[in-house]
């Protein structure tokens, strides 16, 4: 995928991720976000100051135009678009950094990708959620929180994978 289709796509996702925060709040057990999906669908070929960067912009986007705390999203973002590049080793190993591939559930097969975007989506709810509750909530509240939001996200981010897998395989 070139550069320009990524951040067309990522534009439109933080655009859906704004909407989403603004005019759905579900529940205070549930917060949605496809953030980290994205962040973990970068291209292989850039490195991983382009993501801590990209993570970045995008969170503090989405904490700028989105009804919340300056700076909460970004403090969650950045570890994961740190964690991006050992998360994508530790599941499909050196191989698949030099293939270059791009993250595709056709390719890579549907259980390691969504296990990939899980891994993402968990670490990014731990911090959200820790720096979000700043102590004043109770574990079992924050543990629910983490639990439920994670589980949805994922299975939601399985959208967000799809957008930015590459059309021809």
């Amino acid at each position: 995928m070139t550069d320009a289709g990524y951040f067309l796509r990522l534009a439109l996702l933080l655009v859906l991720q704004v909407l989403l925060l603004n005019f759905f709040n579900f529940s205070q057990y549930l917060v949605i976000f496809f953030l980290p999906a994205a962040i973990l669908c970068i291209p292989v070929r850039r490195g991983g100051i382009f993501a801590v960067v990209t993570a970045f912009a995008a969170g503090f986007l989405t904490d700028f135009f989105a009804d919340g705390m300056l700076g909460l999203t970004t403090c969650a973002l950045v570890p994961a678009g740190y964690a991006r590049t050992w998360i994508l080793l530790l599941i499909f190993g050196a191989d698949f950094f030099d293939r270059g591939e791009d993250l595709s559930f056709r390719r890579l097969g549907f259980w390691p990708v969504l296990f990939a975007v899980f891994l993402t989506t968990l670490l990014f709810m731990l911090i959200y959620v820790w720096a979000d509750g700043a102590g004043t909530r109770p574990l079992w509240f924050n543990a629910v929180r983490v639990l439920l939001s994670t589980l949805v996200s994922t299975m939601l981010s399985v959208f967000t994978v799809n957008l930015f897998s590459p059309v021809r395989q």
